[in-house]
């Protein structure tokens, strides 16, 4: 992956957006020397597509097909040509709540990232901060990894680290996380951008100071 001066982003999200609009800002300031071509999402009415026509960006609902937690054999392909079509360098999972797989991963190979609510390899799934919070850790944080055939277990591109304060509930915590999130997302997709980061096995290697 090299750097260009018209890196070009796809960005996938179910839910509100908060880490596409701080990326999506971003890319507007020039922090991140890129620009998010598509916005797409599996729900209708998701905030993301909102703010990213607030924003005057591509915003598209797919429909994701008959599975509830991947797309089915019709969507795949239609998500994979619509970012095909967008011409992006890379995909950007925001709140994607859906597992990529197979013909996906291969169209767009090392090239798909995902922002997790926890330190990767702990606490993998679903409500990351709830996992951390129940098993007592003292920290935890956020990860940026590439997307393989796992579930949360792509080689890691960047972490921040997030303390777990007494008296925390996983409301408390979730939002830090966030606030967390917002800051590690665009550095690390700045990176990406350009070119600064090098996947050698299973290790993604970068800037020390990401």
């Amino acid at each position: 992956m090299t750097a260009q001066n018209n890196f070009r982003i796809g960005v996938l999200g179910s839910g509100k957006g908060s880490n596409f609009a701080a990326l999506a800002d971003a890319c507007q300031a020039g922090t991140v020397p890129a620009e998010i071509v598509v916005v797409i999402s599996d729900v209708e009415n998701s905030g993301i597509l909102e703010r990213a026509r607030e924003r005057g960006l591509p915003a598209r609902f797919v429909p994701p097909g008959k599975f509830r937690t991947k797309l089915d054999e019709i969507a795949e392909p239609a998500y994979v040509a619509a970012l095909q079509a967008a011409g992006v360098d890379l995909v950007a999972l925001a709140g994607f709540m859906r597992i990529l797989k197979g013909d996906f991963l291969k169209a767009f190979p090392q090239r798909v990232v995902n922002i997790h609510p926890a330190l990767l390899p702990s606490f993998p799934g679903l409500e990351a901060w709830k996992q951390a919070l129940d098993y007592g850790v003292k920290v935890t944080g956020a990860t940026v990894h590439f997307v393989d055939q796992g579930v949360d277990t792509g080689p890691i591109i960047a972490q921040q680290t997030v303390p777990v304060l007494a008296g925390d509930t996983p409301a408390t915590l979730h939002a830090r996380i966030q606030a967390a999130e917002r800051i590690l997302y665009p550095r690390a997709v700045a990176a990406l951008a350009r070119g600064e980061i090098k996947v050698e096995g299973r290790t993604a290697r970068g800037p020390d100071d990401l």
